[in-house]
C-alpha cells in the first residue's frame, strides 16, 4: 500500500479517536433514551444519570470505544477514500480527479458495508456497558446476577468474553442487519454532504478549506447523517442493549413491530434531538482530526522528499 493511502488510514485513526471524546456523554445519553426504559426526555434523563451516577455515568464504555472506534474510522475513512481514488482512476484515468457525485456515493456505499464488520461488535460492547446502570464491584454483586439494576459486565473485555461464552459469534454480531440499514445511507449523508458544504463555504480561490470551513461542514454533515439514520439506529440499539438482563426481540424485523406495537411511530425518532446536536461536534472534531492530521503527514511528507 502506498504512503498516500496508508495516510488516509491513520488520519481516520486520529479523526476516530477526536469524534469520541467529542461525542461520547451524548451518546451514552442517546443510548439511554433508546434503549432504556423511564428515562422520560432529554433533559430528565440528562439529570436522571448525573444523579444517580454523576459525571462518571456520562463517559461508561468510553474506553473501548476510545481504542475501537479509532481503528474503525480509520477503516471508514480509509475505505471511503480509497475506493473513490479507485474510482477516479477508473472514470478518468487519474485517481487525484474531482470525484463526481456518484463516485462519493458508491464510496460511501462501499465503506458502510465494510464498516459493519469492524463497528458491530464495538457499539455492541459500548451499548451494553452503557446499559448498566450500576458500577460493577465484587463486594456488592455476584457475576452470574442478572436482576435489572445490577451491574453484569466488569469491563469491555469481560463483556466481550461474556456474550462469546453465551451466545458465540452470533451474539457478538447481534444486530448488524440494522446497523448495515443505519450505515449505508447514513455514510451517505455523511461524506456526500460534507464535501458538497465544504466546497460551498470554503472562500473562492483557495486550494483548501479552511478550519472553520472544515469545521462547520463536518459538523453540518454530522447532523444530516445522524438525523438520517436514527430510526435504524433506535432498532440497531434495542437489538445490541437486549440480551444484558433478558431476550425480547427475535430479530430486527420483530424488534421494529414490536417498538411499532408498544409506542407508535414516534419510537423511531427516540434520540434524535440528541443525535442531531451530538453529531455536530462529533463529526466537526472527526473531520478536523482527519484534515489536519493528512496535511500534517502531507507536509512531512514534502520537507522529507523534496
Amino acid at each position: 500500500m502506498g504512503s498516500v493511502q496508508l495516510q488516509e488510514f491513520v488520519a481516520g485513526l486520529v479523526g476516530g479517536i477526536a469524534s469520541v471524546v467529542a461525542g461520547h456523554p451524548l451518546d451514552t445519553i442517546k443510548t439511554r433514551l433508546q434503549a432504556g426504559q423511564g428515562y422520560g426526555n432529554t433533559l430528565k434523563c440528562v439529570l436522571t444519570v448525573y444523579r444517580n451516577e454523576s459525571l462518571a455515568g456520562f463517559f461508561k464504555g468510553m474506553s473501548f470505544p476510545l481504542v475501537s472506534i479509532g481503528i474503525y474510522s480509520s477503516v471508514v475513512f480509509g475505505v471511503f477514500s480509497n475506493t473513490q481514488r479507485f474510482l477516479s482512476q477508473l472514470r478518468h484515468g487519474d485517481p487525484a480527479a474531482a470525484p463526481s457525485l456518484t463516485d462519493m456515493t458508491l464510496a460511501s456505499v462501499v465503506a458502510g458495508v465494510i464498516s459493519v464488520g469492524i463497528g458491530t461488535p464495538v457499539e455492541l460492547v459500548k451499548i451494553r456497558l452503557q446499559m448498566q446502570t450500576q458500577p460493577y464491584t465484587k463486594a456488592s454483586v455476584k457475576l452470574n446476577s442478572t436482576a435489572p439494576g445490577s451491574p453484569v459486565y466488569r469491563g469491555p473485555i469481560h463483556c466481550l468474553r461474556t456474550i462469546l461464552q453465551k451466545e458465540g459469534i452470533p451474539g457478538v454480531y447481534r444486530g448488524n442487519v440494522a446497523m448495515l440499514l443505519r450505515d449505508v445511507p447514513g455514510y451517505c449523508a455523511y461524506f456526500v454532504p460534507y464535501a458538497m458544504f465544504c466546497d460551498w463555504i470554503t472562500p473562492h480561490g483557495s486550494i483548501s478549506p479552511n478550519l472553520s470551513s472544515i469545521w462547520v461542514a463536518g459538523g453540518v454533515a454530522g447532523a444530516v447523517s445522524w438525523a438520517v439514520s436514527t430510526p435504524m439506529d433506535v432498532v440497531k440499539s434495542r437489538l445490541q442493549a437486549d440480551g444484558v438482563y433478558l431476550n425480547q426481540y427475535k430479530g430486527t424485523l420483530d424488534c421494529m413491530l414490536q417498538s411499532y406495537q408498544n409506542e407508535g411511530l414516534k419510537v423511531f425518532c427516540r434520540g434524535l434531538l440528541v443525535n442531531t446536536v451530538r453529531g455536530f461536534p462529533s463529526s466537526a472534531a472527526m473531520f478536523l482530526g482527519y484534515e489536519l492530521s493528512l496535511k500534517a503527514m502531507k507536509r512531512c511528507q514534502t520537507e522529507t522528499n523534496p
